[in-house]
C-alpha cells in the first residue's frame, strides 16, 4: 500500500485531507479542457488509487464556474487531424483508459458537476459513482457536432444505463445539451445543489462513505461495475461470494457489537 496525500501532479490540481481526494483540472480560463498530458496523468493516478492506504473516497470538482469543456481544441483535436491510425487507436485507449482506472479504482466518485461538462468532460462525470450538479450544469455528449460518433469512452454502454437507451440515444446522436433540470430528473444527477453549496454538499457526502465500512464500499463498486455482463445467477453467486469476504471484517464485528451496546458503530475499513 502506498500513500497519496503528497501526489503532486503536473497537469491538475489534488489535495487529500480527511481521507477524501479533491482533483479538479486547472485552466478555468479555458472552461478547464482536457489534454494528452491531462488525460495520461488523471489515468496514471486512477490506476495507482486502489493501492492508496490514505485514500477513501474522490471528489471530481468543477472549477472557476466550470466542470470541463472536454479535449483542447488546439492541444487534442488539431494534432489528431495530423495522427495516422497507429496513433489515433493510442490516442483513443488512452482515453478509454482513464475511464476504466475510474471505474477500477476501489473508491467512490463524485462528480460536482458546475457549468460546462461537455464531450470528454461529460464523460468523466458519467464514470463516476455520483453526480451533484447545479442548476447552471450544461452536460453535452457533443462528439457528432465535430463529426465523430457518440459511442466514446464506453458512452454507448454506460450512459444507457443510468439515463435509459432512448434518452441516451437522443443525446449521443444530436450532441445537444442537457439541462441541469432533464440530469435530475432522468437520474444522471443524483442532486442538484447551488454552485456555492455544490463543493460543499459533494464534501459532506463523501465524508458519510468515508465514515461507512471502505472495504465493502469497494466491493459495492466493483460488483456494480462486474455484474453489468453477468446472468443473474452469476451475479447472486458473485454477491454471495462478496457479501462472505466482507462477514470476515473487523467493521462487520464492529457494527454487531455497536448494535448490542446501543451504539453507532464506528467503522475503521478493515
Amino acid at each position: 500500500m502506498t500513500a497519496m496525500a503528497g501526489l503532486q501532479p503536473k497537469h491538475f490540481l489534488w489535495q487529500v485531507e480527511e481521507r477524501i481526494a479533491t482533483v479538479r483540472l486547472d485552466r478555468p480560463d479555458r472552461k478547464n479542457p482536457l489534454t494528452f498530458e491531462s488525460y495520461a496523468e488523471l489515468r496514471d493516478t486512477f490506476r495507482a488509487l486502489p493501492y492508496a492506504d490514505d485514500v477513501d473516497a474522490v471528489v471530481f470538482a468543477s472549477n472557476g464556474g466550470n466542470f470541463c469543456s472536454g479535449g483542447d481544441v488546439h492541444d487534442i483535436i488539431g494534432p489528431l487531424i495530423d495522427m495516422d491510425m497507429k496513433g489515433l487507436l493510442a490516442f483513443t485507449r488512452m482515453t478509454g483508459d482513464l475511464v476504466k482506472a475510474m471505474i477500477g479504482c476501489g473508491k467512490p466518485v463524485i462528480a460536482a458537476v458546475d457549468g460546462i461538462s461537455v464531450g470528454a468532460g461529460a464523460i468523466v462525470a458519467m464514470a463516476s459513482d455520483i453526480r451533484l450538479g447545479t442548476p447552471e450544469a450544461k452536460t453535452a455528449f457533443l462528439f457528432t457536432r465535430v463529426g465523430l460518433a457518440g459511442c466514446d469512452m464506453g458512452a454507448c454502454a454506460i450512459l444507457p444505463r443510468i439515463i435509459g437507451q432512448g434518452r441516451a440515444a437522443e443525446l449521443l446522436y444530436t450532441g445537444r445539451s442537457m439541462s441541469a433540470e432533464e440530469g435530475l430528473a432522468w437520474g444522471y444527477f443524483n442532486a442538484l445543489h447551488d454552485a456555492e453549496k455544490l463543493e460543499e454538499e459533494a464534501m459532506a457526502f463523501a465524508r458519510r462513505l468515508v465514515a461507512g465500512p471502505v472495504f465493502a464500499h469497494g466491493i459495492t463498486k466493483t460488483q456494480l461495475n462486474q455484474e453489468w455482463s453477468m446472468s443473474l445467477e452469476q451475479a447472486i453467486e458473485a454477491e454471495a461470494q462478496a457479501q462472505a469476504i466482507c462477514m470476515q471484517t473487523k467493521d462487520f464485528e464492529r457494527a454487531y457489537k455497536a448494535f448490542v451496546a446501543k451504539e453507532k458503530p464506528v467503522f475503521e475499513g478493515n
